[in-house]
C-alpha cells in the first residue's frame, strides 16, 4: 500500500490544516513509515502503536526547542504516522494500538493493510492515486517552478490558499 497512505494523508492534512508551510513530503513519508519499518519485521508492531506516534511527536517537540522552523518542518512526520494509524484502522486492533497497556508481547499479526481483500486493496490504492492526482491539479504541480519548490521544500505556494477560480 503506497498510494493509499501517501495520497490520502496529503489530502487529509491539507483539508484539516490548510497550511502551505507544512512539509507535505514528510507527511507522506510519515504515513508510509509504519508499514515500511514494521513490514521489515514481519507484522504490525511498534510503529503501529499509539505510543510510537506520541513518542515521535514528543521527540520532535523536545528535540527542536528553540528551533521553530525545524520544529514546524519535522512535526509533519508524526502527523503522517498518526494519519497512518487512522487510514490503516489500527485503532481497531486494541492490543496493538494500545501497546503496551495489554502486555508487551506482539501477537505476530500481519500488517493490517495486508489482511484486506485484494479488491479492497486495489480500491484503496486507486483512491490514493486519485487523491494524488487531485493534489497535482489543485496545487498546480505541473508548473515547473511550483514542482521544483515542492520537491525541494515540500511546501505549497501561499497563493494556493484560495480555491482556483472557476469561469
Amino acid at each position: 500500500m503506497f498510494f493509499w497512505f501517501a495520497g490520502v494523508a496529503f489530502v487529509l492534512v491539507w483539508t484539516i490544516f490548510k497550511d502551505t508551510a507544512i512539509d507535505y513530503r514528510l507527511v507522506m513519508a510519515g504515513a508510509l513509515l509504519p508499514d515500511a519499518v514494521d513490514g521489515a519485521t514481519g507484522g504490525a508492531e511498534v510503529l503501529h502503536t499509539l505510543l510510537a506516534s506520541v513518542g515521535l511527536l514528543v521527540a520532535v517537540m523536545l528535540g527542536t526547542r528553540g528551533r521553530r522552523r525545524l520544529r514546524r518542518r519535522l512535526l509533519a512526520l508524526p502527523i503522517g504516522t498518526f494519519c497512518h494509524l487512522l487510514l490503516d484502522a489500527t485503532w481497531a486492533r486494541t492490543a496493538t494500538f494500545w501497546w503496551p497497556a495489554f502486555g508487551f508481547r506482539f501477537h505476530g499479526g500481519r500488517l493490517p493493510s495486508l489482511q484486506r481483500s485484494w479488491t479492497l486493496l486495489a480500491l484503496q490504492e486507486l483512491a490514493g492515486l486519485a487523491a494524488l492526482v487531485w493534489c497535482w491539479h489543485r496545487f498546480r504541480l505541473a508548473e515547473p517552478d511550483r514542482r521544483r519548490q515542492f520537491v525541494r521544500t515540500g511546501r505549497l505556494g501561499r497563493d494556493l490558499l484560495e480555491p482556483p477560480a472557476t469561469s
